[in-house]
Parts: C-alpha cells; structure tokens; sequence
C-alpha cells in the first residue's frame, strides 16, 4: 500500500497492493539472505538489533535506504536486504492455522478467476495467508467476506492482512461464525466462494444459495478422503457442473553451466483444489454419460452418489 509523493513514498490507500516503495520505514517487514541462502524476516524497529550467527545488525542501519542492498554483521556476515513478497510473506508470517501455499493460492486466483471487482467469500480465513492474495486480486472496488469458526485464528489472520497491507483494508470484513449459518443469515451474493475446511460439503448449500449464476465454488482440502466426499456431494447437488480436481507440484532445478538438473528440494503435496461453477436457478447440470470404474461404488463406498448409480449389494 503506497502513495507517490513529492517528498518520496508515504504509507497511503491509493492502492492497497500490499508493496511498499521508498526508503525503508519502522514497522516494515525486512528480508535478509546470506551468501548460503539463509532467509531471516522481521520487522524492522527504531533502536532494534537483529542477532544471528554471524553476530548483530542494528536495524537503524538499514531504516532510510532504499531497499536492494547488502549489509555486514558484526560477525562479518553479509546479506541482502529486501522487503518480502507477498510469497516471501505468507510462508514466514505467524501462524495460527496453516497457511495456503502461495503455489496453491496463485492456482485458486488462476482458476477461480477471481478477478478485479469481484465479491468473494472465503471459509475459513486461516492464518490469512491466501486473504491477501485474494485482496490483491480484487482489489479496493471488489471485496473479501472472510468466515472464521475460531476466534483465535480470526485474530492472528487479522494482524497478518493489516500488517501487510498496513492498515485495514476498505474491501475486506472478518466475521467469527460457522459460514453455514452466517452466510444466509447475512443475505450476501458472491462471485466467488472458496472453501478452506475440514468439511466443506457441509457449507455446499449455502454456497449455492449465495452463488450468482455461472459463479464459482472452490474447495481447499488435504485428503483423498475429504477430495471424495466433496466431489461427490457436489455432483449429487446437481446445481453445479461437473467439478474439476487437481494438486499441483513444484520442483525447483539446478542450473550452473552445463550441470543442469532436478533440485533435491520440492514442493510436494499440499492440498488438493476442487472447482465447479454454478448453475442458473432450476437449471440442472448434465449428467456424465461414462460408467464408473468398476468397483467404484461398491460396497465398500460409504459417501453420496451420483443420480443413477445403484447401491450395490455386499452378499451379491
């Protein structure tokens, strides 16, 4: 959140991007790398010191310069100083749940479409991790209407957005609630509603009584488990079209001249993202005209069914 001025780069509420320009000021997240790729963030403070290994910096050192330079220790050790990405960000904020995944947060953006003016409705807000990817994407004429059942989770999410941003945001309202109940009861229409919780099959209803015509659900989930039951609740819905499920995997590479190959570090598994768009009110999706794999369904498959697929006996 920034505001050009003739004097420099001011806190302002022009844009509510979140970046900061100008030279550094107290109050501002700082992130130091050494020579090894050693990440350090915290907030800068007047009077402050930051210790390592490598020994101290005092944090008056670094207030006033414009970002991008590096600094020694007491120690002798050097770093880079930058202010973080928003991705730099949400991985090292404090927590009170765990965080979207900025690789996650950029595929919801993508293919949710959440886009600039957008209402979007989000269940549970976490530890605002993906709040604020969702804030920069619709930014100050659209608006975010966050749900959270646990009080203590609404209040690490809530210092997290007003950190980054710096301030409270004009395009965003935090309520403590179980969306199931709060969201009908609040009367609200949403372009976009994402689902971050252990059951979002339960929040299904209301999200589509919410949802306007060709809007879009999307569901955050951890397990093969919760995947199935959301999937299968949202076909036997039959106001949604056929959802689409996915993960996403990110492995970094190695490059130094020829000596090109695969990094030993990846971002594995994470969660699994599940989207489907919805239906004009009395309108119905079309049903999938392919058979179930074998066994699909079988006995042993306790959760919802599609219209049209037979509970199976166990004794035939």
């Amino acid at each position: 959140m920034t505001q050009e001025t003739g004097g420099g780069t001011e806190p302002g509420t022009e844009d509510w991007s979140g970046v900061h320009r100008g030279p550094l000021r107290p109050g501002e997240w700082v992130r130091l790398i050494d020579s090894k790729g050693r990440k350090h963030n915290f907030c800068l403070e007047a009077g402050k010191r930051f210790f390592s290994n490598k020994g101290h910096l005092e944090h008056d050192e670094l207030l006033g310069r414009e970002e991008g330079f590096t600094v020694k220790s007491s120690g002798g050790g050097e770093y880079l100083v930058f202010r973080p990405l928003l991705s730099e960000f949400v991985i090292s904020m404090p927590r009170g749940a765990a965080v979207v995944y900025p690789k996650d947060s950029a595929q919801i953006i993508a293919m949710a479409d959440v886009f600039p003016g957008a209402h979007v409705v989000e269940a549970g807000v976490g530890s605002g991790a993906l709040t604020c990817s969702l804030l920069r994407a619709v930014g100050p004429t659209g608006r975010v209407s966050s749900f959270e059942r646990r009080e203590e989770f609404a209040d690490v999410a809530r210092r997290n957005v007003i950190q980054f941003f710096g301030g409270d945001h004009p395009a965003w309202s935090l309520r403590v609630g179980d969306l199931a109940e709060e969201l009908p009861r609040s009367g609200e229409r949403a372009d976009r509603i994402i689902l971050d919780m252990l059951a979002p099959w339960e929040c299904l209803e209301a999200a589509a009584d919410a949802l306007r015509p060709g809007g879009i659900v999307c569901a955050y989930v951890a397990t093969t488990t919760q995947l199935s039951r959301f999937v299968e609740t949202v076909r036997l819905h039959g106001g949604f079209t056929e959802p689409a499920a996915w993960e996403s995997l990110v492995r970094d590479w190695h490059v130094e001249g020829l000596a090109v190959r695969p990094g030993h570090a990846m971002i594995g598994h994470t969660a699994f993202l599940v989207t489907a768009r919805r239906m004009a009110p009395g309108e119905r999706t079309l049903l999938k005209k392919r058979r179930p794999a074998p066994g699909a369904y079988g006995p042993d498959y306790q959760g919802p069914r599609p219209p049209g697929v037979p509970v199976e006996d166990p004794e035939s």
